[in-house]
């Protein structure tokens, strides 16, 4: 038997209202329902951008997966002129995040018979796979997901302040490369300079720019090291403000972290704390 009603055990005082309960809730049987054919149908669509992708099989089986293509539009299209439908508010949902997504995902190809190559906007449909946040209903990880985006928040200034020691370390770095490498081992500006810095730094060594100098070899072994802090130091201050979030109470007026579990009042605003 399913933990979720269904729409007969309620009450409407139209079909519309119905269908509005259907379309944008997911706590009836039909409304999981709904949400889970609309996101096997999103996901399906993406496949089939992926595969349209691939120069081979566009060349051989470009004219079916046009065909899909068109499918997939015009049963997206039936399902944003259905919310538009039911909307209590129209112009709210238009407006919306979730309704710009589905506009900007539709339309795409309603513009490819008129203009060619606007077809980068069908990404958004992507995006649309976020809905199984809300037909899964997972609670446990969204109050996780709330707790590291606190502790996010409370690390900005921190974070922030090493950011910007970073970045004056690939400036001053990029500039010293520029001015003792030569040119042909492709310091040729410092903003170049700079790229290859921040290469180095974050470790990921495309190899296009290397230094061919004892000391620029020296500096970029030093870099090179120097990025491993780069990973780890925002790491280690998250970690520290997600563990401080678990061990005490966070106000929920204004975010203050109260290390006194026994305190029943926020020491900074005199809200109730809920623990």
């Amino acid at each position: 038997m399913s933990k979720y009603p269904s729409v007969k055990d309620h009450s409407y005082p139209s079909n519309k209202e119905k269908w509005h309960h259907i379309i944008f809730g997911a706590d009836t049987i039909e409304g999981r329902r709904f949400d889970i054919w609309l996101l096997w149908a999103i996901l399906a669509s993406v496949i089939v951008i992926m595969i349209d992708s691939v120069t081979e099989i566009n060349t051989k089986y470009g004219t079916a997966l046009g065909y899909l293509e068109y499918f997939f539009t015009g049963l997206f299209t039936l399902e944003y002129v259905a919310r538009l439908y039911v909307s209590h508010d129209k112009r709210k949902y238009v407006l919306s995040g979730w309704g710009l997504i589905d506009l900007l995902s539709t339309v795409p190809t309603y513009l490819g018979i008129f203009i060619h190559g606007p077809q980068f906007f069908s990404v958004f449909r992507t995006f649309r796979l976020l809905r199984i946040f809300r037909v899964l209903r997972l609670t446990s990880f969204m109050g996780e997901a709330q707790n590291m985006g606190k502790a996010l928040r409370r690390s900005g200034a921190k974070i922030t302040v090493f950011f910007g020691v970073v970045l004056i370390v690939v400036v001053v770095m990029g500039t010293v490369m520029f001015i003792i490498e030569p040119p042909e081992a492709g310091f040729t500006s410092i903003p170049r300079s700079i790229y290859w810095a921040i290469v180095t730094l974050t470790t990921v060594g495309y190899g296009d720019i290397a230094p061919v100098t004892a000391l620029g070899q020296f500096l970029s072994a030093v870099l090179m090291i120097l990025g491993y802090a780069v990973i780890a130091v925002p790491t280690g201050i998250v970690s520290v403000e997600m563990s401080q979030t678990n061990e005490h109470i966070i106000c929920s007026n204004c975010e203050h972290l109260e290390k006194d579990r026994t305190s029943k009042y926020c020491r900074k605003c005199g809200t109730e704390l809920k623990k």
